[in-house]
């Protein structure tokens, strides 16, 4: 058997579709998580309404740095975990966004090479 007939055909474009929406889901699923542990740790260690911690929980995981703040110790070590954490987690989603159609990229760029 030659390395041509090994070769998978690329999938249709539905199965691709269906792969960048899950990741899609995906990705929003951990942004909400995240967001969620953002607002909490906002309200409690930094003693703010629900509407501040949205704001710097999103500008955090955003990557644009926080509004207010910290006064205390405890709000200082939250925002340093969290500030990686969000980090971490945003790129993280990108990547599951992303992984699908970078996959389909090089499938076909394999496809391509070998014809």
């Amino acid at each position: 058997m030659t390395l041509h007939n090994k070769i998978k055909k690329l999938p249709h474009r539905t199965h691709f579709y269906n792969a960048v929406l899950r990741g899609v889901i995906i990705a929003g699923g951990i942004l909400t998580f995240s967001l969620a542990i953002g607002i909490a740790g906002y309200c409690y260690f930094f003693d703010l309404g629900f509407y501040d911690s949205l704001l710097n929980a999103s500008m955090i995981l955003g990557g644009m740095g926080p509004v207010d703040i910290a006064h205390t110790n405890g709000a200082k070590v939250f925002a340093s975990l969290y500030a990686l954490y969000s980090g971490v987690a945003f790129l993280s989603s990108l990547a599951v966004i992303s992984g699908p159609i970078l996959h389909r990229f090089l499938h076909r760029f394999h496809l391509d090479v070998e014809e």
